[in-house]
């Protein structure tokens, strides 16, 4: 069995027994006892779709109405003319080949890659660098797009990449423990349209499974659906 500290086991005690609505899941979540630093508030929607069918899996990006609580670092592949707008716009690097040949030796200090489409050509030798740690530019998260000013400045907000795991489950960040309950409900609501209204055809019978959402070091809270 595992063992809990006190404030683990205070914070299951306040759990309710069955999914309760958007409003008081916040509610509770913000009732929790917490650590001293401000935490993520992470949701997890839990699909019903087959991941291992093409046209059944979800990428994509989000940006939160209101914003997630931080910011990201972004770098962009763009050519020369364009470096200047994309540093502009928050990249803390804004390149072309140079940045490709840094990046290729080993330099991954960032959290987003954005490429407009002609330098995919120079990119695409950087798959074995960027695929594995999820940093690749795609079209599909709309991370290789012509308006690269845009798309840095909207990823260096905060505008997140999503992908269902090979669970079929959708993993995301809402916001901040220190966020309004109200902000966090508008944040939260905004996910879940965005998780229907993305919805594949050919994936069939019930589709949103479960909801939860929770703190980096708190339980789960489930959502009525």
């Amino acid at each position: 069995m595992p063992k809990f500290t006190k404030r683990q086991k205070a914070n299951l005690d306040m759990l309710p027994a069955d999914p309760v609505s958007m409003e008081e899941a916040v509610k509770v979540l913000k009732s929790f006892k917490s650590p001293k630093f401000d935490q993520a508030v992470n949701a997890v929607i839990h699909l019903g779709i087959d991941p291992k069918q093409a046209d059944q899996a979800l990428r994509g990006s989000i940006a939160m109405p209101k914003g997630i609580g931080r910011s990201a670092r972004v770098i962009a592949f763009c050519n020369p003319d364009v470096a200047p707008k994309a540093t502009a716009a928050g990249a803390v690097e804004a390149g072309g080949e140079e940045l490709v040949d840094k990046v290729f030796g080993g330099w991954t200090e960032f959290d987003v890659a954005i490429a407009s489409p002609d330098m995919m050509r120079f990119v695409g030798k950087l798959g074995k660098v960027l695929g594995p740690k999820g940093l690749m530019p795609s079209p599909k998260a709309g991370t290789v797009t012509p308006d690269v000013e845009t798309a840095v400045r909207e990823f260096a907000a905060g505008k997140q990449e999503y992908r269902n795991d090979d669970g079929g489950n959708l993993h995301i960040v809402v916001g901040r423990m220190s966020f309004s309950e109200a902000d966090l409900v508008e944040n939260l609501r905004f996910f879940h349209e965005t998780v229907e209204r993305i919805k594949p055809s050919a994936a069939k019978g019930q589709y949103v499974k479960k909801f939860v959402i929770s703190g980096t070091m708190t339980p789960g809270v489930q959502i009525a659906i």
